[in-house]
């Protein structure tokens, strides 16, 4: 294992030395399966004590790792007969997201997600998963599709925010964001939103409009990047870390919150180490949620949603007898 993040350090050099070890006994020919156990022991323990302690900000860390699936990996991994398609109709097809028709278990649907580069040239070419106007109207022209002709949609969230450039806000980004919410929230057909790595801003938002919205267990989900909110605060975006950790963006966070329906598990020490599994694990979940959804009507399907967004945030005002009780109490102490 190569450790990517300070944190997993302990772990990277206990795995070199249980390496070597290993090898001198095969080159020399000498028994060290003893030492061996004891060592393997040590690591799983190490591991078991460093993963299940992460902090907001290591989890922010993680889910912004380059090495992380994304949402093609997960596309071609749980889903089959891909087909992408291309283009807004109107100005042009940003790679910045993908999307496409295919099947779940062999029931058609609609996939639609960011897609961050695999590489530097990669990554220029997808604006680093930050869409443009005219990658939110390729996802709504797909969705508008997917509920004409009834089809299930789905959504994968991977991004720090829609792309701030001028030539985004030229093009009426603010715009293309509110229509996706705006249209998301009338689509008769069941939607599921899944946060894989990180879900930021308004780009988020703009593919986070669903009946159920799931989270892989080290992603996070938050109105704004870590570092944009340390800029404002702080005036010091290398603040982040303190920032993740205030604002309350992992997925334990926000199922606490009902702000997503389910935390979905990922293999110890993160998606990366294991992407197969965690592409079963995000298909086993989809499939769940789709055969509950898939029992309701379009006119069920458009409330649920609405309820669903319509109670976060809620909270109870407290009245006269409370304030002056609370008050009392205070006093007293």
């Amino acid at each position: 294992m190569s450790a990517e993040l300070p944190f997993e350090k302990p772990l990277d050099e206990l795995r070199k030395k249980i390496d070597h070890l290993r090898q001198v006994g095969i080159d020399q020919q000498i028994d060290f399966s003893e030492e061996l156990t004891k060592l393997e022991e040590k690591y799983k323990q190490l591991e078991e004590e460093i993963y299940s302690r992460l902090s907001a900000a290591q989890i922010m860390h993680l889910a912004r790792l380059h090495q992380r699936p994304t949402s093609l990996d997960y596309i071609h991994l749980i889903f089959t007969d891909f087909i992408e398609l291309h283009g807004d109709r109107t100005f042009a097809d940003d790679m910045a997201i993908v999307g496409g028709l295919a099947k779940l278990n062999g029931v058609p649907v609609t996939v639609i997600g960011h897609q961050r580069g695999k590489d530097t040239k990669d990554n220029i070419q997808r604006f680093f998963g930050s869409p443009h106007p005219e990658g939110f109207r390729k996802a709504l022209r797909l969705m508008q599709q997917a509920n004409k002709f009834g089809r299930p949609i789905v959504t994968l969230i991977d991004t720090k925010g829609a792309y701030p450039g001028d030539s985004a806000e030229a093009r009426n980004q603010s715009e293309a964001i509110a229509r996706n919410l705006r249209e998301m929230a009338t689509f008769g057909v069941p939607v599921i939103c899944v946060v894989i790595g990180e879900g930021g801003s308004g780009g988020a938002l703009a593919l986070g409009v669903g009946n159920r919205v799931l989270m892989l267990e080290n992603a996070i989900y938050s109105v704004i990047s870590p570092n944009g909110a340390a800029s404002i605060l702080w005036k010091d975006a290398s603040k982040a870390d303190e920032a993740a950790e205030a604002m309350k963006i992992t997925a334990r966070d926000l199922k606490a919150f009902g702000i997503i329906e389910e935390i979905i598990p990922e293999p110890k020490g993160g998606a990366h180490r294991d992407p197969a599994a965690s592409a079963e694990a995000v298909k086993d979940a989809l499939w769940r949620h789709l055969e509950e959804l898939s029992k309701m009507t379009p006119e069920q399907l458009v409330e649920d949603r609405y309820r669903k967004f319509r109670t976060i945030g809620e909270f109870d005002e407290l009245n006269d007898a409370d304030i002056q009780a609370v008050a009392g109490a205070a006093s007293s102490e």
